[in-house]
Order: structure tokens, then C-alpha cells, then sequence
């Protein structure tokens, strides 16, 4: 860890240990602070572990106290969240355990986290699938969402919206309009239907409400999921999202 975060996660720490005697301390004369302050000094330079200790439970309060945020975002939104009609469903479209997936086409990560996903659709029959385009990554980003709302709306069963994610998703290469409108044509679109498509309201007002979603929930980058009432930030992997979907599904990792 930097020295600079060391120290401000310290002070923020010894700060909060200080509080309740803050009120007391015109109790003490100078000579009697310099001397509190070199005793607490002497004591943490050769207890250091302390520091390490505090700093440690001060992360563990605070991803507690985001966790409940985030399952009260979740809540709150749920509907918007889970059954929009401006969004992709896939796997099971009646499972009791909804995973959904905040993501940009040029994110890395993402590109990484497809496989994550795809995995998990095999192996789960049980599991549905909420796509949400994420657009945060540039003008790029947003002409492929653009793209892919549009595609959406073409295809209502989801299946020629995989093929087309997978292969754009999955490509090298800056995704923009050009790219995505290119591999919409490959994939068998009618792309008369598709520029049409991209005209209408229904484009702007399907990434507007995800990035509202987005801000509600406290997301900032992609991928970033929300598993039952859990949000998950990060492309944690295979086995992470597995315990969580575990979790969501029978309340604990491992089903």
C-alpha cells in the first residue's frame, strides 16, 4: 500500500479512536497533551500491527455499510432492474435467481468476464440473464450500445443478440458504430430494420434508464453485476460469481 494511503487510512482511523475524547482535551494542559501524544506515538511505532489491525476493520465497516446500501438500491429499483422491457433476458426467463450484467463493449475486462457468463448459462439452466448495455468507455462504447439496443429490439427471443454480443464483445479492435453495424450484418440482421431501428426513442431512452440504474446502485465501471440483492462490482471471476449466484439461490456458497 503507498505510504500516503497508509497515512490517511491512520489518521482516519486515529481520528475516529480520538472522537469521544476530543470534547475532554481543554481538560489537559499542554504539558500533559505533548505527553499523551508522544506516549500514543512511542506506542504505535513500535506496535505498527495496531495501525494494520484498525485499518483493517475500518474496511470491513465500510463494505458492510456499502453492501446494505447496495441490497436497499437493489430493492428500491427492482423493477426497473430485473424486468425492464429494455433489456436482454437470457437462460431461464422464469428463474428465481436473476444475474445481471452491467457492460461496455470495450471494456477488457469484460471481454474476459463473456466466458464467465457464458459458463454459467451451460451450467445453470435454472439461471436467467439480464444484459444491460453500459456505454462508459467513450463515444465508441456508446455508438456499439447504440448498435446493440437496436438489435434488441429486432430480436425479441435473444439468441441473434448473443451471437451478436459474443462476436462483438469478442473482437479486436476499438467497438464502434462501424464494427458493430458490421458484425450486426454478419450475423443476420435486416439491417434496413436495424438503421430504422437506431432512430428511434427507444435507443436513447434504454441507456438513459441503465446508467440511471447504474448511478442508483453506485456503479462506476464494468463489468459489474447484481446477483439476488447483492451488487458485485468487478470482474471477480467464475468461482466468485458461482457463491454468490449459491448464496442468492440457497443462502450460502455452495448449494
Amino acid at each position: 500500500m503507498p505510504r500516503s494511503r497508509l497515512f490517511a487510512l491512520a489518521g482516519a482511523v486515529l481520528l475516529t479512536a480520538a472522537a469521544p475524547f476530543i470534547a475532554s482535551a481543554a481538560e489537559f494542559s499542554a504539558p500533559q497533551r505533548t505527553e499523551i501524544e508522544t506516549i500514543i506515538r512511542e506506542y504505535l511505532v513500535q506496535h505498527p500491527e495496531v495501525l494494520q489491525d484498525a485499518m483493517a476493520e475500518l474496511e470491513k465497516r465500510q463494505n458492510a455499510a456499502q453492501a446494505e446500501k447496495g441490497k436497499a438500491a437493489v430493492k428500491q429499483y427492482s423493477q426497473a432492474l430485473f424486468y425492464s422491457p429494455r433489456q436482454v433476458v437470457l437462460g431461464d426467463p422464469n428463474g428465481k435467481i436473476t444475474f445481471v450484467e452491467f457492460f461496455d463493449y470495450n471494456c477488457a475486462y469484460c471481454k474476459h468476464a463473456m466466458s464467465d457468463m457464458l459458463t454459467l448459462l451451460k451450467n445453470d439452466p435454472k439461471l436467467r440473464v439480464v444484459l444491460k448495455e453500459f456505454p462508459v468507455l467513450g463515444p465508441g462504447s456508446v455508438e456499439a450500445a447504440q448498435v446493440a439496443v437496436a438489435v434488441r429490439m429486432q430480436d425479441k427471443s435473444g439468441k441473434k443478440y448473443l451471437e451478436f454480443h459474443q462476436k462483438l464483445l469478442g473482437g479486436r479492435g476499438v467497438a464502434d458504430r462501424a464494427k458493430a453495424l458490421a458484425v450486426a450484418k454478419d450475423v443476420g440482421l435486416d439491417m434496413t430494420q436495424l438503421q430504422k431501428d437506431m432512430q428511434s426513442p427507444e435507443v436513447k431512452a434504454t441507456l438513459e434508464e441503465n446508467f440511471k440504474l447504474a448511478d442508483a446502485l453506485g456503479l462506476n465501471g464494468t463489468p459489474s453485476y447484481v446477483i439476488g440483492d447483492q451488487v458485485v462490482v468487478g470482474a471477480v471471476g467464475l468461482p466468485q460469481l458461482q457463491q454468490d449466484i449459491n448464496t442468492a439461490r440457497c443462502g450460502k456458497a455452495s448449494c
